[in-house]
């Protein structure tokens, strides 16, 4: 899968592996990106990445993130089998950081893009009052033929009740994901002009 932008001369954005849009223009997902694929990176325009494996950020990785004014979110998952390997807290707190709309557009990513990265999205689809087989059938949609039944038990029993009335989803909530966000202080905000009619 490329894209070609019509320039100078062509070039071809090379996404990463099993990459997809979660919300239009504002969250996707990802498995651990190349050098190759920083150019299509830099055209989502990010303004943060979740990583969510234990191992330290790639120098080469980390210096793109930099030059880029990228945040980087780094909540150490172990990518094992074991039902245990995802600490609840550590998906809570990444949610968070997935529903703060400060942090928008953010890349979720893992070493594939199946598993951790799949269990995020997942708790997020849940957020949004998505029915449990619908949560369960995108997983497997990214995780293919390897998908854990582990995965699956703890997408179904995730709670996400503690996460309801943290300040990031009530506002994540009421101003949605799609096509409006909070504007960060460094943004220009026009206000609209307002005319009386008597």
């Amino acid at each position: 899968m490329g894209i070609i932008l019509e320039e100078e001369e062509s070039h071809v954005l090379v996404p990463p592996a099993n990459f997809s849009v979660v919300e239009d223009n504002c969250i996707y997902r990802s498995g651990f990106p190349q050098p190759s694929n920083f150019p299509f990176l830099h055209s989502l325009n990010l303004r943060s990445i979740i990583y969510l494996c234990p191992e330290p950020y790639p120098e080469e990785n980390f210096e793109f993130l930099r030059i880029n004014k990228i945040k980087l979110f780094q909540f150490g998952i172990d990518g094992t089998k074991e039902p245990a390997a995802i600490p609840r807290s550590a998906i809570t707190e990444a949610l968070k950081v997935l529903i703060d709309v400060r942090n928008h557009p953010v890349l979720i990513q893992c070493k594939r893009g199946k598993h951790r990265t799949g269990c995020l999205v997942g708790c997020l689809r849940k957020l949004q009052n998505w029915c449990d087989s619908s949560v369960v059938e995108e997983y497997k949609h990214f995780a293919g033929s390897k998908w854990r039944e582990t995965d699956v038990r703890y997408l179904e029993s995730y709670d996400v009740s503690c996460i309801r009335h943290c300040p990031e989803s009530i506002i994540y909530r009421y101003y949605g994901s799609r096509t409006r966000r909070l504007l960060c202080a460094q943004e220009n905000l026009q206000k609209p002009h307002m005319t009386y009619v008597l």
